[in-house]
C-alpha cells in the first residue's frame, strides 16, 4: 500500500515539473512579446499625438469650421469594435472583455470582433456580428484595421449609427489591464480655452486650401483609424502582460504544489522505512 502510494506521488510530481517548464517557458516567451509590443505601442503615441495637436491647432485657429465628425445626432446606435486575443491562458483578459460587453453593449446594435478567442462566444449570445469571417488579432494590419474602420464611418455618415467606439484593454502597467470604452465619433476636440501654449514663439497663421471644413473632414478619419491602432496596440500588449502574470503565477502554484508533494512523498517513504525496521526489530525479538 505504501509503496503505491509513494509511486503515485512520484508520478504527480514528474507530471508538476513537466507542467512548471512549460508554464515557465510560456511565461518567459510571453515577456519578451510584451517588451517588443509595449515598446511598438509607446513609439506609436509620438504620430497619434502629433495627428491629434494637428487637427486642435486647426479648430482652435478656424473657430468657425464645422465637420461632420463632431455633430452628435439623436441616433441612440453604436457601432463597436471589440478587441480580443486569438490564444487563451491569459488570465482574465477575454473574461472581462466580455464581461464589459455584457454590461455596456446592446445586442441589436453592430459589432465587429477582432480576436478568434471571442469570436464564437459572442455569436452564440446573439449579438448583431457583422464581419462574417473571423479576423486575427495577432496577424492583424493596419489595412485590415482601416477597412473596418472605414465600414464602421460608412455607417456613420449614412445615419446608420451615432457612435463609433471600441472595447479593448488599457495597458496600465505590467500588472494592471483594464477593460475601457473609447468613443472615436463624434470626435471630441479640444476647446481654444484649453489648449496649452506650449512656447513663447509668436502664433504662425496657417492658410488652408480649400478651407478648415473640409481639412478636418479628410484629417479626422485618418486620426480616429490611428487612435483605433494605438488601441489596438494596447490590448495586445495587455494580453502578453496578462500572459505573463497568468503564466508566473502557475509557476509559483506549481513550485508550490512539487513541494508539497514532494513533502509528503517523503514523509510516506520515512513511514514505510519505519515500518521494515519496526519488521526487522519484530522478527529478531521473536527468534
Amino acid at each position: 500500500m505504501a509503496g503505491q502510494s509513494r509511486q503515485a506521488l512520484r508520478t504527480r510530481i514528474k507530471s508538476v515539473q513537466s507542467t512548471r517548464k512549460i508554464t515557465k517557458a510560456m511565461e518567459m516567451i510571453a515577456n519578451a512579446k510584451l517588451v517588443r509590443s509595449r515598446s511598438k505601442m509607446e513609439a506609436n503615441r509620438e504620430y497619434a499625438q502629433k495627428l491629434q495637436d494637428t487637427v486642435d491647432e486647426i479648430v482652435m485657429n478656424n473657430p468657425d469650421a464645422e465637420s461632420q465628425y463632431v455633430v452628435k445626432t439623436d441616433n441612440p446606435h453604436k457601432v463597436t469594435i471589440v478587441f480580443a486575443s486569438d490564444l487563451g491562458l491569459c488570465g482574465g483578459y477575454n473574461a472581462n472583455v466580455m464581461k464589459m460587453a455584457n454590461e455596456v453593449l446592446d445586442k441589436e446594435d453592430p459589432i465587429y470582433v477582432i480576436g478568434t478567442s471571442l469570436y464564437s462566444q459572442f455569436k452564440e449570445k446573439g449579438y448583431h456580428v457583422m464581419n462574417d469571417e473571423i479576423i486575427s488579432s495577432d496577424k492583424l494590419t493596419f489595412s485590415e484595421l482601416k477597412e473596418v474602420m472605414e465600414s464602421c464611418i460608412n455607417m456613420y455618415q449614412d445615419g446608420k449609427a451615432g457612435t463609433v467606439q471600441i472595447l479593448y484593454t488599457k495597458f496600465v502597467n505590467t500588472m494592471t489591464f483594464t477593460p475601457d470604452i473609447d468613443v472615436l465619433l463624434p470626435c471630441v476636440l479640444v476647446k481654444k480655452e484649453k489648449v496649452k501654449e506650449k512656447s513663447n514663439k509668436l502664433p504662425v497663421e496657417t492658410l488652408f486650401e480649400p478651407d478648415a471644413s473640409s481639412i478636418l473632414d479628410s484629417l479626422i478619419p485618418m486620426m480616429v483609424t490611428n487612435v483605433a491602432y494605438s488601441n489596438w496596440m494596447e490590448s495586445t500588449t495587455s494580453e502578453q502582460g496578462s500572459r505573463r502574470v497568468a503564466m508566473k503565477t502557475a509557476s509559483d502554484n506549481a513550485d508550490d504544489l512539487s513541494s508539497s508533494l514532494q513533502l509528503e512523498y517523503n514523509k510516506a517513504r520515512q513511514a514505510a522505512i519505519t515500518q521494515e525496521i519496526t519488521e526487522i526489530v519484530g522478527g529478531s525479538s521473536a527468534v
